[in-house]
């Protein structure tokens, strides 16, 4: 239904139109760009549905609708009366919003219609507008992209309003308000500054450095000196009166390029925990069979995702479900049990369990805590509970969470399980007990894992990010290797390119569409 809507909407708005210029009053001039409008709420019957206007004609769209026609006053909600502007038949009785330009969320003329949500209500007022002169149907996420062009939200601010509205569990609200506040941005205008800095320092010496006997001395310094952050020496040279007085102190340009460059490592060793939290970590569950792996994955994802059977075996394949766990995004992972497999389907099974095994951010081992002698939970603990241990103690970020499944079993005063076995979590899927516990190390783990965006530094959320931030380092590292001062200045024009896109996009249009083709229309 929505989609015949919107086809009669654009069949509207293909009929003759007027190019407007936006005017503080609103009303129509030849020469402007288009004005676009959308339905910015859900669609489907609502309370309330909101449709909104961006461009120059907002203005006369909003006194063509309404009755009484002049406009209301800025930013204060009036309740008029909605007609047709053709036949002048009764639409609606909405309250109404104006936002004339620049002070709106696109820096346009902007204007709102807060209807009754019934599709022939928004189906009425939609094709109305269509048949306004000068307007047309919104693009996806047209309206963030005119904010965008008008210099209202940077390019991480909008990728943050991006995540913000695809959001679908707490950390990830928490961290997409935090890039929509502008913290990494803010972050990497500081980054830039100090690049501007440096770079004015160094195109200094190669403006003044003839008048002042300085460039001889630059260039016999080579590489060692360039990265060495000790001043320039012989600057004590006659002064020209046109030498800025910073000529006369150490020279800071290395300083500054090695403080950037311990903050940059210090971002790009964050093991593409941002990029976790956005898209949600890997959380593998594996084990021997009859573990009650399935179960597991059952108590933690709140439906029947995999079948559960006493018979060894049941799970022959990667069954994956997102799940929210601990208000972090995860895509957790049900696996066959881990043995030689009988026949070549559970061959197959057991062949992609360890293939997903080396993908996983998390792995959840499980194990039957009534059978730890068995000869296949030996086999589970040397070959995949102890390799990994000690390769996240060498620094692998694959981590490890052992629980001991079916405590039920044990019987009241037995001895403890076994002294040589890894710290674990001991449970009962049947029973719930112990759940609590595994759900706040699980909070702990994925902490770890995908970083909390309530306290430090912005995360990266993309990979776009990661790659302008190896670009701007490599580029510092090429001035450090400069023998000549331009090359070094070059360097550092390179590098401070790479910030300035990792803001604004640098202008690349395909860069762009990629970033603004996840937004719905009217956003």
């Amino acid at each position: 239904m929505w989609r015949g809507l919107w086809t009669l909407v654009a069949r509207a708005a293909r009929g003759p139109s007027r190019p407007c210029t936006r005017q503080g009053s609103g009303a129509p001039a030849p020469g402007s760009g288009a004005t676009i409008f959308a339905l910015s709420s859900g669609q489907g019957r609502c309370g309330i549905a909101v449709i909104r206007t961006s461009g120059p004609a907002s203005g006369h769209a909003l006194r063509s609708l309404t009755v009484p026609r002049d406009l209301p006053p800025a930013r204060r909600a009036c309740l008029r009366l909605l007609t047709d502007p053709r036949s002048g038949e009764p639409l609606d009785r909405a309250l109404v919003l104006w936002f004339p330009g620049p002070q709106s969320f696109t820096g346009e003329d902007c204007a709102e219609f807060h209807v009754h949500g019934g599709p022939a209500v928004v189906s009425g007022v939609l094709q109305a507008l269509g048949r306004v002169p000068g307007l047309r149907p919104a693009e996806a996420g047209e309206f963030t992209r005119r904010a965008f062009a008008h210099g209202k939200l940077s390019l991480t601010e909008v990728e943050g309003l991006a995540d913000l509205i695809h959001a679908e569990t707490e950390v990830q609200r928490r961290q997409a308000l935090r890039q929509l506040d502008g913290e990494l941005g803010h972050l990497c205008h500081g980054w830039a500054e100090t690049l501007t800095k440096a770079l004015a320092h160094v195109e200094a010496y190669i403006d003044f450095g003839e008048d002042d006997n300085l460039e001889d001395g630059i260039l016999e310094r080579g590489v060692a000196a360039w990265g060495s952050g000790v001043g320039i020496p012989g600057v004590s040279a006659p002064r020209s009166p046109l030498t800025p007085s910073f000529l006369l102190s150490p020279f800071t340009a290395d300083s500054q390029v090695q403080g950037l460059e311990v903050a940059l490592n210090a971002h790009l060793r964050d093991a593409r925990r941002g990029q976790r939290l956005r898209l949600g970590a890997n959380v593998v569950v594996t084990g021997p069979p009859n573990a009650g792996k399935s179960s597991l994955v059952n108590l933690l994802s709140r439906k029947p995702v995999s079948i559960v059977s006493p018979e060894p075996g049941t799970t022959r394949d990667v069954l994956e479900t997102p799940v929210d766990l601990a208000g972090f995004p995860v895509l957790l992972s049900d696996t066959a049990g881990l043995r030689e497999g009988e026949g070549p389907v559970e061959q197959e099974g057991v062949r992609r369990a360890r293939e997903r095994l080396e993908q996983a951010d998390l792995i959840l081992a499980v194990l039957d805590a009534s059978d730890l002698a068995s000869p296949s939970t030996c086999n589970f603990l040397d070959t995949v509970v102890t390799p990994t241990i000690a390769q996240s103690h060498n620094g692998n970020s694959q981590r490890l969470l052992l629980v001991l499944n079916k405590s039920d079993l044990l019987l009241a005063g037995d001895p403890d399980l076994s002294p040589e076995l890894s710290p674990h979590l001991l449970m009962s899927c049947l029973t719930g007990e112990g759940l609590d516990g595994l759900l706040e190390a699980l909070r702990k783990e994925l902490t770890a894992v995908c970083g909390d965006p309530s306290t430090g530094p912005p995360l990266l959320t993309r990979a776009r990010h990661q790659h302008h931030l190896q670009g701007c380092l490599e580029a510092l590292g090429h001035y450090k290797q400069a023998k000549d001062v331009a090359l070094a200045a070059e360097a550092l024009r390179i590098a401070r390119g790479h910030l300035a896109c990792l803001t604004s996009g640098g202008g690349t249009e395909e860069i762009l569409d990629i970033i603004f083709q996840d937004f719905c229309v009217g956003k």
